[in-house]
């Protein structure tokens, strides 16, 4: 069986987009179709913009998520799909390839997500680390030892977990990290503590917006991020997606059913994020990557 694979922030890369405008008439409707939706040409920051510019979240998402759901219109015809999944941004994209949101209601759900954890990032201060070579409990029992707020917040891959909360604590946890032998514990360059509770005022911004907009019952299954299970309730899709908010992204445990559940094939839109970890998990998996 084949599972369709969406990635998230941290994906992103100068000139996104920029090859599919020149090469693939068909994808301009699409990019014109956002720009106009957003009222600002997200495709000009997309195809000339520096790297600083795309960092931005608010930029950032919605060009990852634009970038990812037009490749996967312009291949949709040629490949199988028997389940979608999408790390924490990427879980919106997943929603529309599955035809659970349209694409412009996805769009406005992105846009907004990423407005209000902009804001949230610039109301209480806070940043996220990598903790790589260290057992996942070991991790979030050094978590709960630490002053303050720290969380495990992005369960990535066997041996690859990222923390989230106030920069003391965050920091604190990494000396703890390397003290426990990691291989590697740094601080990333991020400007907010995603998927920890400082996300609570754009978790109750984004419960407002999701209230409001039509959820059709899913074509396929979605591996959520909060259960890390097979959804089709179009309830219980939108409750995980607010959960997300200020829960874990756990794709280690997603990953791992999705292995369980029988599915071999593995295509990633946009990015090699999400295909690298599932090569961490099993070589023998097949990947594909649009």
């Amino acid at each position: 069986m084949s599972i369709l694979l969406f990635p998230g922030q941290g994906s992103q890369y100068e000139g996104m987009g920029k090859d599919l405008y020149e090469t693939m008439p068909t994808s301009r409707t699409w990019f014109d179709q956002a720009d106009e939706l957003l009222g600002f040409s997200l495709s000009k920051i997309m195809f000339e913009g520096s790297c600083e510019e795309l960092l931005q979240t608010s930029v950032t998402q919605p060009a990852v998520f634009l970038n990812s759901i037009i490749r996967y219109y312009l291949n949709k015809d040629s490949i199988s799909m028997d389940a979608v999944a999408g790390h924490s941004l990427g879980e919106l994209t997943a929603l529309v390839a599955n035809n659970t949101l349209s694409f412009e209601n996805g769009l406005k759900l992105v846009s907004l997500r990423a407005s209000a954890m902009q804001q949230a990032c610039n109301d209480t201060a806070g940043t996220m680390a990598a903790i790589l070579g260290l057992d996942d409990v070991i991790i979030e029992n050094l978590c709960r030892t630490v002053e303050g707020v720290v969380v495990a917040a992005n369960y990535n891959c066997p041996g690859q977990l990222v923390i989230s909360g106030e920069i003391p604590a965050v920091e604190k946890a990494v000396v703890l990290a390397k003290e426990q032998g990691a291989k590697r514990a740094l601080v990333l360059p991020v400007n907010g503590a995603f998927h920890s509770p400082l996300m609570s005022s754009a978790k109750e911004k984004l419960a407002e917006a999701i209230s409001e907009i039509k959820f059709e019952n899913p074509t396929k299954p979605i591996y959520q991020n909060v259960s890390s299970i097979p959804e089709l309730n179009p309830n219980v899709i939108q409750s995980n997606l607010i959960e997300q908010m200020t829960n874990p992204v756990k794709w280690t445990q997603s990953m791992q059913n999705m292995k369980s559940d029988g599915y071999s094939e593995y295509t990633e839109f946009g990015a090699k994020v999400l295909s690298g970890f599932v090569r961490r998990l099993d070589r023998t998996l097949v990947v594909n990557q649009f």
